[in-house]
């Protein structure tokens, strides 16, 4: 049975490969997406491009430590909201505070269950949700995208879009002056697996240009790769 919350992009950081299965598997197993990275530079760019809901951060990497990586999510537009739950080999208490203190939202030490970070991963994610402002606005271009009310105004004007077309709207919208390939897009937008038709993403970008009319523009077709979304950046990240 799929949790509460299930569905949502979990990004799992750590450079011990057994440590990256275990979670990787019982989050996949709850109904969660998931993506890895095995260094701080790797979870950064990850994070960035990806926009994950949560990141399962162990502190101790090699390079950039998890401290610094925490520092530089939340510096970041693009990243501060993003909930972080810290995996560390430490008991100290200063280590736990220092995290708590960065802008983590809870920790777990090692060795953990792994049930137990299933569990905090939801309850995090639950009140991030819940706390989640009531107005979210992004603005592309004359693109308004309202993601509480699940509204698009085009200079103006409210569209008539459909979920998908919203979903896919919002992803380019979310990723703009990124190239999103085709069967990312289906992955990302349809939860579908990669053997799927790509020309459903297509047919579906035609269909939301036209609903777009004077900013049809602002999706581009980026030949052999898949589509971007242009445009000065304004309002909220």
């Amino acid at each position: 049975m799929t949790e509460a919350g299930a569905g949502e992009r979990v990004l799992v950081v750590d450079d011990e490969q057994d440590i990256v299965a275990l979670v990787t598997y019982h989050l996949l197993k709850s109904g969660y997406r998931v993506t890895t990275a095995r260094s701080g530079t790797e979870a950064l760019a990850a994070a960035r491009a990806d926009r994950p809901a949560l990141i399962v951060l162990d502190l101790m990497l090699p390079g950039l430590s998890g401290y610094e990586v925490l520092e530089q999510l939340r510096a970041s537009d693009d990243t501060r909201h993003v909930a972080v739950l810290m995996l560390t080999a430490r008991r100290d208490e200063p280590d736990r505070i220092r995290g708590l203190a960065l802008g983590a939202d809870d920790y777990l030490t090692k060795p953990f269950s792994p049930q137990e970070l299933v569990l905090r991963v939801r309850a995090i994610l639950r009140r991030t949700a819940a706390s989640a402002p009531a107005a979210d606005v992004l603005s592309v271009g004359s693109v308004t995208i309202d993601r509480a009310a699940h509204r698009v105004v085009v200079n103006g004007a409210e569209l008539d879009l459909t979920p998908i077309e919203y979903k896919l709207l919002l992803l380019l919208a979310e990723r703009r002056g990124r190239v999103q390939g085709r069967t990312q897009l289906l992955e990302a937008v349809w939860d579908a697996s990669p053997d799927v038709q790509t020309r459903t993403v297509d047919m579906h970008v035609q269909r939301l240009r036209t609903k777009l009319g004077p900013a049809a523009d602002l999706i581009e077709t980026v030949r052999g790769f898949g589509y971007r979304m242009a445009g000065p950046r304004a309002g909220s990240p």
